[in-house]
């Protein structure tokens, strides 16, 4: 709990428009998604000042209107093994792989 003190964070009371919302303050929307067209975490936040993550529920993720509305779609590369059929990672930990890539940018 003790990052909750030492990173920003926010939670938006009124979420429905919250990516061009902030888009428009300068932050670059960043999806956890396993998306086709998204890209490593580290070449999504890389170079960027201001990041604004967001990821979805547990199983289902985030929905197609979402992962739209972000400036950028991202995953977080692993190493896949078609026999176990692991291609993600529970949304507690990728916030906090997805927080750690984006604090060292």
């Amino acid at each position: 709990m003790g990052a909750v003190f030492a990173l920003p964070w926010t939670r938006l009371p009124d979420w429905h428009d919250a990516l061009p919302s902030l888009s428009a303050r300068g932050f670059t929307t960043v999806a956890l998604t396993l998306a086709a067209d998204a890209v490593p975490i580290e070449e999504a936040v890389a170079g960027e000042d201001k990041v604004a993550l967001v990821l979805g529920s547990e199983g289902h993720g985030l929905s197609a209107r979402w992962q739209q509305s972000a400036d950028r779609r991202a995953i977080i590369p692993m190493a896949r093994t078609v026999e176990h059929g692991v291609d993600s990672l529970n949304v507690a930990a990728a916030t906090a792989v997805a927080c750690y890539v984006t604090a060292r940018r």
